[in-house]
């Protein structure tokens, strides 16, 4: 009989996969091919369903896969457990690790001396470059998956430190229009209102951040009625955050009167001591930004004269002088430390381009420097079309006149 905790976990694999229509293409394509085959491959990721699928669709490319969570609290177990036991993947992931785990569980990913990696932050790919360069010489290539990761990698290839080509899967227009802007803005509110059971309409709600997470949560945060003030420091995405209805003013002036406050920046500090100092009384604290530094936890308990766990996901931090402040998932992405990411649909195309951009790495590494690299736009296009038929939409095209006109420049009437 199977186990209760591995069935769960069957059962949230199939209901994703059941909805990843896209993802289920491939699936059969790769079946059929196997473009990877006898290639090991790495993947720290948010070990949950959608990853799930992702990992079993590669698996079925013909490659041998070694996971890890890139985040301490959004592994869920049942998902672990049923790639493990009932699908025999190598998986090392549990929801709660320890930073040693944590960091225990990248090391067992580089210990099979992957040839390609597929990272979420880029903490696996910096390993291989500084404590683990053991590993670093097999790796033909890797994905990139989020913003954070992302900005890391090209810091480093500035600095000459990148050694193997990296795919920004995450500047891929199927993940980033999608998944940063419909995903994000969803889940953050499906891990709230797990964490809190409270309303959102009628609320002051400060976004920090207007990036395309940021507007996914802005926008939704909107659409459910709350008040939304808008943190920026960037004067382009400040102007657009205005002209898109929301209010813009600084961090100091927005606690003030912030019944929600979510950071989406993928910067540190974005709430420090002085915003604390301002907070009102009863403020809720979430992140959706990759790490856990958004929030100043240290300048939090420093102006705590107590705290204590009030619900499964959220802690009440009692101020010297008499305010309750309450942060949800200890500052860690709440969308998955205290919910279940983002919606299959949505990771469809995300994993999609994920999983031909490994499938165009193995084939072309050899071509590309250690950089950033953007997925090609041929993939992203293919993408875009296989969703299209999965939702039953037909598009035009252009006519053979139409094309000489938009690729021409002497025809202008």
């Amino acid at each position: 009989m199977m186990d209760e905790l591995v069935e769960k976990g069957v059962l949230r694999l199939r209901w994703a996969r059941s909805h990843m229509p896209v993802m289920k293409e491939i699936d059969a394509q790769f079946l059929k091919e196997r473009p990877l085959e006898g290639l090991r491959i790495g993947m720290a990721l948010h070990t949950e369903a959608k990853t799930g699928v992702l990992a079993l669709t590669l698996a079925d490319a013909g490659a041998k896969i070694c996971l890890a969570s890139c985040n301490p609290l959004s592994t869920d177990d049942s998902v672990a457990a049923a790639l493990r036991e009932e699908y025999g993947l190598d998986v090392h992931a549990k929801k709660g690790e320890t930073q040693q785990e944590y960091y225990d569980n990248l090391n067992s990913v580089l210990d099979i001396r992957p040839d390609l990696v597929i990272d979420d932050g880029a903490d696996l790919i910096a390993m291989a470059h500084t404590s683990r360069r053991d590993a670093l010489k097999g790796i033909l290539g890797a994905n990139e998956e989020t913003t954070t990761g992302v900005a890391r990698l090209k810091a480093m290839a500035s600095e000459g430190r990148l050694e193997f080509p990296v795919i920004s899967v995450n500047d891929a227009k199927m993940k980033f229009l999608f998944d940063n802007r419909y995903g994000t803005g969803q889940s953050a509110f499906d891990g709230w209102m797990n964490a809190t059971n409270l309303i959102v309409a009628g609320k002051r709600m400060v976004v920090a951040g207007y990036g395309w997470c940021g507007k996914g949560v802005a926008m939704r945060a909107k659409g459910m009625g709350a008040s939304v003030t808008v943190c920026e420091v960037d004067p382009i995405k400040a102007i657009e955050a205005k002209m898109d209805g929301f209010e813009v003013m600084r961090m100091t002036d927005a606690v003030r009167s912030a019944d929600i406050i979510m950071t989406v920046t993928g910067c540190r500090d974005v709430i420090r001591k002085e915003h604390f100092d301002a907070m009102k009384d009863g403020c809720v604290m979430g992140n959706v930004g990759h790490f856990d530094n958004e929030i100043n936890r240290e300048d939090l308990q420093a102006a705590a004269a107590s705290a204590a766990k009030v619900r499964e996901h959220i802690d009440e931090y009692l101020t010297k002088d008499g305010r309750r402040l309450y942060l949800i998932a200890d500052g860690r992405l709440m969308n998955l430390a205290a919910g279940q990411g983002h919606p299959a649909e949505i990771m469809d195309t995300s994993f999609a381009a994920q999983a031909l951009g490994i499938e165009y790495l193995a084939s072309n590494h050899g071509a590309l420097a250690p950089a950033v690299h953007d997925l090609p736009e041929s993939i992203d296009v293919k993408i875009a079309r296989m969703k299209l038929v999965s939702m039953g939409v037909t598009i035009d095209s252009l006519t053979e006149r139409q094309e000489k006109y938009v690729k021409g420049w002497e025809e202008g009437t």
